[in-house]
């Protein structure tokens, strides 16, 4: 079995010009397209990752190959990114790729809400697609409601890409008074603030977390 550097150069070597992988690298760069698969079972055309949902295209500037890589190996090689013409550091890079990736996830839940509305002649769930095109969140009510019909309806959807909003005093209110099997529901898309401040309003983590 090949080693991870091993793979690594036998991927990227033969579609570069320099011989050692340190000055390949310096000949790609992120060409800003991406791709989302919508289910995680893509590889890694550099270091053979599987499981990746994300695809982002690099490029020789060269020799004109392109991979489709992850995004973790754009910041572990040190592919270049670019913003605007301006090269980025890697935190600039780091920067980007994450908010490229946030607004894949934003677009996934768009499209997913989109698809729930039309398939129910509702308008709690016309009026939660409104609400998150305009808001980009939900609220813990709009949450439950989705997530239940989404489930429902078996319609593909990641729990964990939507935001749900808990600043107002009205959203808190309505966690606390939420029943628990409702709170477990929308459980995946609440971050580890959010977390605990149920458990603090009574309601307990879910078993299969």
């Amino acid at each position: 079995m090949s080693t991870y550097p091993q793979r690594v150069a036998d991927n990227i070597l033969p579609l570069s010009i320099s011989g050692a992988l340190s000055d390949a690298f310096k000949e790609w760069y992120f060409t800003e397209n991406i791709e989302d698969h919508e289910v995680s079972n893509e590889d890694c055309e550099l270091c053979n990752q599987e499981q990746l949902r994300y695809h982002f295209e690099i490029k020789n500037r060269h020799t004109y190959h392109y991979l489709w890589v992850g995004s973790s190996c754009i910041l572990k090689f040190q592919v270049q990114v670019f913003d605007n013409g301006i090269l980025l550091d890697a935190k600039g890079s780091k920067k980007k790729l994450n908010e490229l990736k946030q607004k894949m996830r934003l677009d996934s839940c768009i499209n997913t809400l989109k698809i729930l509305a039309s398939s129910e002649n509702n308008n709690i769930l016309s009026n939660a697609l409104e609400f998150y095109l305009k808001n980009k969140y939900l609220t813990p009510k709009f949450a439950f409601v989705v997530f239940w019909r989404l489930s429902s309806n078996k319609i593909d959807h990641c729990p964990s890409f939507f935001k749900v909003n808990l600043k107002k005093d009205k959203y808190k209110s309505d966690l606390r008074e939420m029943q628990q099997d409702r709170v477990h529901l929308i459980w995946p898309a609440l971050n580890s603030s959010q977390r605990k401040l149920a458990i603090k309003y009574g309601h307990t983590t879910p078993t299969n977390t």
